[in-house]
């Protein structure tokens, strides 16, 4: 969907000429009451379930959530999914044309906050006719927009879903943000963000950002369990069903030894292929600077006294990226305003990466709390 009237942005600029893509299943009912918004984390997109036609390998990113009979039942709710601005996935960002210079924004293009997402999205769904949404469910940066959904238009929404989330980021995630965004800004093929003009991509710079990033989403017991220290010669040889692979040591600098080290470089590699570097840097900047409470005098409990709808929050005991304590706050805080709220602490081994996995746990309370969405909304 295309816009023409400009989008004013938290920093003071503005965004003009732009376009958001998004995929909407299942259908809207007649009293337009049964909408969900599904918002997406750093590397996702508007496609959020179902395959492309002819495309078997497209599965949307929470596919298993979403769909026919799943949790989120698109039999009963019209689900929609945004791609953000200055993301790489269709929505306007670093790739697309500057209408001022005729060339790539790159490194030109606005830094974009949470809240612009958010700002954004309800453009859309008024243009959809959407004037109040059932839901808004996210998980991670997703869970971030849910919230903040939740205070910018609090007479828009009647529930919100926010899954391994966090009122802010701590200094810890900061830190691993910021050595990404160096591995990505002190590739030479960087080009101060324009690199396009040259014909290249940064892509050394985004497999390190990848390969740390990766290492935040998972457990210690989990890449214990599926790789620990185990070597990669070794590995193969299994595979092959060998017994004759040595077990010593390469002691080499640079071949790859271990089986965690090759499963990071894949990782990495995959990523370098798809994900553009400029949308690297302006979406982590945007986790960096959510907050709600900063305009309360960090007091959330203030910042939340603005969210009106019903919460299901849900959080991972092994997810030390964004911890459970980190939700407990927001509990706190909405229980401090007399708000209601379900909270799922589920015991889950795989880290920040759980929101986007089976643990049958986990889709009951996502599932039993729709269930009785569905029963407040004219389906």
């Amino acid at each position: 969907m295309h816009f023409e009237a400009p989008l004013p942005l938290q920093s003071g600029a503005s965004l003009r000429d732009y376009s958001l893509s998004y995929e909407t299943y299942g259908t809207l009912n007649a009293h337009k009451s049964n909408a969900v918004l599904v918002c997406h984390a750093l590397n996702a997109s508007h496609h959020v379930a179902g395959v492309y036609a002819g495309q078997p390998d497209s599965e949307g990113w929470w596919d298993n959530m979403i769909g026919p009979g799943k949790p989120l039942d698109t039999n009963r709710f019209f689900v929609i999914g945004v791609n953000n601005i200055g993301s790489c996935f269709g929505s306007t960002g670093p790739m697309h044309t500057n209408p001022d210079t005729g060339r790539p924004y790159g490194a030109d293009f606005p830094v974009v906050t949470v809240e612009d997402w958010v700002d954004a999205q309800a453009r859309l769904l008024d243009a959809l006719g959407i004037t109040r949404l059932a839901a808004v469910m996210g998980g991670s940066l997703g869970g971030m927009q849910a919230l903040s959904w939740t205070l910018r238009y609090p007479e828009r929404v009647g529930h919100a879903v926010v899954i391994a989330s966090a009122p802010n980021l701590n200094a810890e995630n900061i830190a691993f943000n910021e050595v990404a965004r160096r591995a990505i800004t002190t590739d030479p093929d960087f080009h101060g963000g324009h690199f396009y003009d040259h014909g290249v991509v940064p892509k050394r710079g985004l497999r390190i950002a990848r390969m740390i990033g990766h290492i935040t989403y998972l457990s210690d017991d989990v890449m214990n369990e599926k790789f620990g220290r185990q070597l990669r010669a070794a590995a193969v040889a299994a595979k092959e069903g060998r017994t004759d692979a040595s077990v010593d040591y390469l002691f080499s600098t640079q071949e790859v030894e271990f089986q965690i080290e090759s499963y990071l470089r894949y990782q990495g590699d995959k990523f370098a292929e798809y994900f553009d570097a400029n949308t690297y840097l302006l979406i982590t900047r945007a986790l960096d600077y959510f907050d709600p409470a900063r305009h309360f005098g960090g007091d959330l409990n203030q910042a939340l006294a603005q969210a009106t709808c019903k919460f299901l929050i849900v959080s991972f005991t092994t997810d030390w990226r964004f911890a459970p304590k980190r939700s407990r706050e927001i509990v706190r805080a909405l229980l401090q305003n007399n708000r209601q709220v379900s909270y799922a602490e589920i015991d889950a081994p795989h880290g920040h990466d759980a929101f986007l996995l089976n643990d049958p746990r986990y889709k009951n309370v996502v599932r039993s709390y729709f269930d009785a969405v569905a029963k407040e909304v004219s389906l």
